[in-house]
């Protein structure tokens, strides 16, 4: 749990400031067809902590959940993130993030054993989805900066 915190709190502290060298025209670009803009991409990491953050809180009250699926693709679709302003993704992104940080930070370290069952990915425990959660931030943010 340590390095997940760790490591988010670092990505916080550093990715903003590297995101927002990013015009809105580089931001918006669709380098490849069928592939996400860089505020697509970013709109999935905001989608994701917003399914995570239920993820975290709801595991914590109860165990042996039953939770939905999350269909990414079809999020991304329907809210339309290439309209939105490059500065406002970036903020709303670490903002929420901020928040997310304060929950694993305040979580208490018996409920990770906590699972719930996801119909695209079994039983997982909510230790592997506080891991999980941070890779997924991590991987997607290469793809933004780099």
């Amino acid at each position: 749990m340590i390095a997940a915190t760790d490591r988010l709190e670092k990505i916080l502290k550093e990715v903003p400031k590297k995101l927002k060298k990013i015009t809105e025209k580089q931001a918006s670009e669709r380098t490849l067809i069928g592939k996400w803009s860089k505020k697509e991409v970013m709109g999935h990491l905001v989608d994701s902590a917003s399914n995570n953050h239920q993820r975290f809180v709801r595991m914590q009250i109860d165990n042996n959940l039953q939770l939905p699926q999350y269909k990414q693709k079809e999020w991304v679709e329907v809210q339309h993130y290439n309209e939105r302003k490059w500065v406002d993704l970036i903020e709303l992104w670490h903002v929420y993030n901020l928040h997310l940080l304060h929950v694993l930070k305040s979580m208490d370290s018996f409920k990770l054993s906590n699972v719930a069952d996801f119909p695209e990915y079994g039983t997982l425990r909510l230790q592997f989805i506080v891991d999980d959660y941070v890779d997924h931030v991590e991987h997607h943010l290469k793809q933004v900066i780099d």
